[in-house]
């Protein structure tokens, strides 16, 4: 008459995201229908947690009758002296109930979805599950429920997991980005610093040279101009030949250009031994470690190597750099690599203004002249602020927050390979424990605001 296999406990079940039907405990409870309806009776109090009994024709399934279905209705009036000891033919042509069939190979995410599909009146019925032989089994509606949330359990687990390991992958690839750029940034810096002590080195001698000489020409060359003049004092009258050779010569616009000349000369060769400081200033090839500094001095090396781009070569727009500085302590840090970060906020800047703005077609009430403006502050004991402002058009909101992302840029292909800000973000932030801000309005400009401490932690 039937037939019951062995149930697993639910709680001890160790499932999986793609577990299937098969896994879950299954009733093998079959009863023919020939049987009177008490024998029905006799299995359900036999076996509290039974959910249900399948009925059989000749061992064929013909139908389903649950639990609660079957109390629902015997416990109606005259229902159990009607139907007790009749066929349980009769009681399931009468109640003619809808069973949901699923396959013992539909996993158990699938299996509720198609579950919960049913009427709201059957929604806690007992679920029938064919297998691959063609047998019969049932579920328990309860028990899929405690499977679905136990997989629900694994699903927010891996999730939580996969998170995780997407977090750790971000890091490691931001790592990797920020390791990359300053690999670059080292690289470039040495070899710019080898670069321009270089250049340096080979400029400073040959002027040197000639700065040393200038001295002793302006020298010789006076005392050959007085000696001329002390000829002219008791020789009024020269030869002929002596006087064409004074008239060809302009002898006394010579008198007065050539000492002026070298003068000149004096000059040009002083500017170049400032450049040769500038340089070696900016570069600070020999000073790795940090020290202490006047930040003054390295902004003004930076503007001073900076001179040339302030110039517009195809339009003959001019720069205007208007320099704010308050008194400032000597700063603590590796003025090398803060040097390189003037840099390149002051290339950007120079940048934004002549490659985006055209400063001809602005209306009469904006500034006509392009102007990069240069601010310096105390604002504490411990800490200094550096502005940087220019009047070009202005960095988009969108852009701004990953203005500072390595290797993002807003210029076009071939003209940047948005490491400069990106490296500059690094010095201030990671190497002297600053901040690097950017407020920008389209239209009007940008401006970068550097903060560094005054004494560098150890």
């Amino acid at each position: 008459m039937l037939a019951i296999d062995t149930i697993k406990n639910g709680n001890d079940l160790n499932l999986q995201l793609e577990s299937t039907l098969q896994e879950l405990p299954l009733w093998s409870v079959y009863v023919e229908v020939a049987h009177p309806a008490k024998d029905l009776n006799i299995l359900f109090e036999q076996q509290p947690l039974l959910p249900g009994i399948i009925l059989t024709c000749n061992q064929e399934y013909v139908g389903m009758i649950s639990r609660q279905r079957f109390f629902e209705h015997m416990s109606r009036p005259y229902s159990f002296a009607l139907f007790a000891k009749r066929p349980t033919e009769n009681l399931l042509k009468f109640l003619d109930l809808e069973v949901c069939i699923i396959s013992e190979d539909t996993s158990i995410v699938e299996a509720i979805q198609l579950a919960l599909q049913r009427p709201s009146q059957l929604a806690y019925e007992p679920i029938l599950v064919k297998t691959k032989l063609g047998n019969y089994k049932l579920l328990d509606f309860h028990q899929l429920l405690l499977a679905y949330s136990q997989i629900q359990v694994l699903t927010l687990a891996q999730l939580e997991q996969v998170e995780e390991q997407s977090r750790i992958a971000k890091a490691g690839f931001r790592n990797l980005k920020n390791n990359y750029t300053r690999l670059l940034q080292n690289d470039k810096m040495a070899a710019l610093g080898q670069l321009v002590a270089g250049i340096a080195h080979e400029i400073n001698n040959p002027v040197s040279f000639i700065a040393g000489n200038l001295v002793h020409a302006l020298n010789y060359s006076q005392d050959l101009l007085d000696l001329v003049s002390l000829y002219q004092k008791y020789y009024p009258e020269p030869a002929a030949e002596i006087q064409d050779a004074i008239a060809d010569i302009e002898l006394e616009f010579l008198r007065d250009d050539f000492l002026d000349l070298l003068k000149s000369m004096k000059v040009g060769t002083e500017r170049i031994h400032e450049i040769v400081l500038a340089l070696r200033n900016f570069s600070r090839l020999d000073e790795s470690e940090k020290k202490t500094v006047d930040i003054h001095e390295g902004i003004d090396s930076t503007l001073l190597l900076l001179q040339s781009r302030l110039e517009n070569q195809q339009t003959g727009q001019l720069i205007t750099v208007v320099k704010e500085y308050e008194k400032l302590p000597l700063v603590e840090c590796y003025p090398g690599l803060l040097n390189q970060a003037f840099m390149n906020i002051l290339a950007n800047a120079i940048d934004a203004i002549f490659n985006n703005y055209d400063y001809s077609i602005l209306p009469s009430s904006e500034p006509k002249s392009p102007l990069i403006q240069i601010r310096t502050e105390s604002i504490d004991d411990n800490h200094i602020i550096i502005r940087i402002a220019d009047n070009g058009l202005g960095i988009p909101k969108d852009m701004q927050k990953r203005l500072f992302d390595p290797f993002f840029t807003t210029k076009s292909i071939g003209k940047g390979t948005g490491l400069s800000l990106s490296i500059s973000y690094q010095i201030v932030v990671d190497k002297h424990g600053g901040q690097l801000q950017c407020l920008s309005v389209v239209g009007k400009g940008t401006e970068f605001i550097i903060t560094i401490p005054i004494h560098l932690d150890s």
